[in-house]
């Protein structure tokens, strides 16, 4: 992406900054972090600080100490963005003070006060317009309320609103997170499009190609690589080769020097052996013998002392090795109790009508798997689905589809409003929100709860496979970070009893940093049975082996349906 012929330029520059939690524990310390025009790609494993670095700059944190400049107007889109149903769009974009003094002046109020409120920004209204309708939004207008919104509308209206101020330098944290396929597509759009510093902390291998440069955040230092994130891949794919060699040289020149330095000691045994046994049959003067024998142990001790270093060099040299070498583990696991034979139902949606806020959800459509059956009683539209053996199927859809409210209905979470589900086999779900374990118990007593037959050192051995090891295994699941949290729930979820049959995922590696996604993704290499998935990283679905798509459509209905029936307890 080529955003200007000259040098980038810097625009935020961070120096010396360090920041603690509140217990104490460091997340950043001596950070320098200089970034300038065009688009940095921000990345790092949960828990490295990237948001917690962008926050910083942001304002909403300030650094214990170091020092922050910004060259420019801010702008700053957060993880999450809560805004309430009652808020009025253009408040949400942070125009309706302008407006108000633009309608003021057109009525007539041309006081000095509306004219320095609007300043100008005389065009405001049609920019905003245009905004909305660029990002997907267009169906808003600017004087109703937000209502409830899905999602990913949210973080298109936050974006909009952002872009509206023509920021010198925009921080987006997560934006395409709960984003549907379309919503990405337009969120890529103004990445490319937009002029100025731009840094986004993101897990979507998609956006994080269109940058121009990658800055990894990693024990509390920052690395640089040039080109977007499949460049940035490539080379540390090489450069982990590079030190997986250096690692095995190191290795063989330490066992080198290991077996010279027995060597060595055997000799000098000899040696110490024969002039201990000439200086006991005296073939030569006193003497003569004594400075030998001095000359000898000196000759020794510098010989030892020699071979001694060689190997303590060889030891760091090895050291230094093996710190190149990254220890990102994954998680290996073999659940051979999930395992569903082939041919075999494990759920079945017959003439399901979801409730879906104030209408039934949407068309749902692909395979001839889903049909499209309108009730005219009900004014909605009946979902039939049947998932045979160890299926993958992705549940996808735009958002506000209704995704997330047919996975709460096969779980038991929601009542259908009409039809049946049936779930012959134990099932389990992920939701977006982790919010299944206890924040105060430690992992290994959640897991407990799922599994209350096992015993703690049979959960332990099995948390230790999600590289819960140790210590790890007893910290409380509200110390966690988002990405060990999302490790603690999936195993507690796949370790419980009965084993899960049925594993249903909702937007899994909105979570995750890119080391997550590829530990999740090796997780459910060791899964053997069904999986619905709702996500919309087409990535992630391709390498986890995605048998076939359900596609959901949005749904316009005439007549408001009545509220959705009491939850049923889910069938374990």
């Amino acid at each position: 992406m080529h955003r200007t012929d000259n040098l980038p330029l810097p625009a935020v520059v961070c120096t010396g900054l360090d920041y603690s939690w509140p217990d104490g524990v460091p997340v950043l310390t001596g950070l320098d972090f200089v970034v300038g025009t065009g688009c940095t790609g921000l990345i790092g494993r949960n828990g490295s600080g990237k948001s917690t670095l962008l926050r910083l700059i942001a304002g909403e944190l300030t650094p214990e100490a170091g020092r922050i400049r910004i060259d420019g107007t801010l702008g700053y889109l957060p993880q999450h963005l809560p805004l309430a149903a009652d808020l009025p769009v253009d408040v949400a974009l942070g125009i309706a003070a302008k407006r108000a003094a633009l309608h003021a002046i057109e009525r007539g109020e041309a006081t000095d006060e509306n004219y320095a409120a609007i300043g100008d920004d005389w065009d405001v209204e049609e920019r905003a317009l245009a905004e909305l309708d660029r990002l997907g939004l267009g169906h808003l207008g600017l004087d109703r309320r937000i209502g409830e919104l899905s999602g990913g509308e949210g973080v298109l209206l936050g974006l909009a609103g952002q872009l509206l101020r023509r920021p010198d330098v925009l921080l987006l944290d997560e934006p395409t997170n709960n984003l549907d396929a379309g919503a990405r597509e337009r969120l890529c759009r103004s990445v490319t499009e937009f002029r100025g510093t731009l840094v986004l902390v993101s897990h979507d291998r998609t956006l994080l190609d269109l940058v121009d440069r990658v800055a990894e955040l990693r024990d509390h230092e920052v690395s640089w690589f040039g080109g977007n994130y499949s460049e940035y891949e490539q080379a540390l794919t090489v450069a982990q080769e590079a030190a997986e060699r250096d690692v095995r040289v190191a290795e063989a020149d330490l066992r080198r020097q290991r077996r010279e330095l027995a060597d060595t000691q055997v000799k000098l045994a000899r040696r110490k052996r024969y002039g201990q046994k000439m200086f006991e049959i005296k073939r030569e003067p006193r003497a003569v013998m004594r400075v030998r024998k001095r000359t000898a142990q000196e000759s020794a001790g510098r010989l030892r002392t020699e071979h001694e270093e060689k190997v303590s060099a060889a030891r760091e040299r090895l050291s230094a090795a093996e710190l190149a070498v990254r220890d990102d583990d994954e998680i290996r696991v073999d659940l051979p109790a999930t395992e569903v034979p082939a041919g075999r139902t494990v759920l079945a949606l017959m003439d399901v009508l979801l409730a879906h806020g104030a209408a039934p959800a949407g068309v749902v459509e692909g395979d001839g798997v889903l049909d499209r059956v309108l009730d005219p009683a009900l004014d909605g539209v009946r979902i039939g689905l049947e998932l045979r053996g160890p299926e993958r199927v992705a549940l996808v859809g735009p958002n506000g589809s209704g995704k997330t409210t047919l996975l709460r209905t096969v779980v038991g979470e929601l009542a259908p409003l009409a039809g049946e589900v049936h779930r012959p086999v134990p099932v389990r779900y992920l939701p977006q929100r982790l919010d299944l374990l206890d924040e105060e118990l430690s992992v290994v007593a959640n897991a407990a709860r799922f599994a209350p037959q096992a015993t703690e050192n049979d959960l332990r051995a099995r948390l230790a496979r999600f590289l819960f090891r140790g210590a790890r295994a007893d910290q409380p699941v509200g110390t966690l970070s988002g990405g060990e949290r999302f490790r603690a729930t999936l195993a507690a979820l796949m370790l419980a009893e009965p084993a899960p049959q049925v594993l249903l995922l909702d937007e899994p590696t909105n979570n995750l940093d890119l080391a997550g996604v590829r530990q999740l993704t090796t997780a459910l290499a060791g899964y053997r049975g069904a999986l619905v998935v709702v996500s919309h990283d087409q990535r992630f679905l391709d390498e986890i082996g995605i048998d076939r798509e359900v596609r959901m459509a949005r749904t316009d209905v005439s007549q408001p349906v009545s509220p959705s029936a009491p939850s049923r307890s889910p069938e374990a």
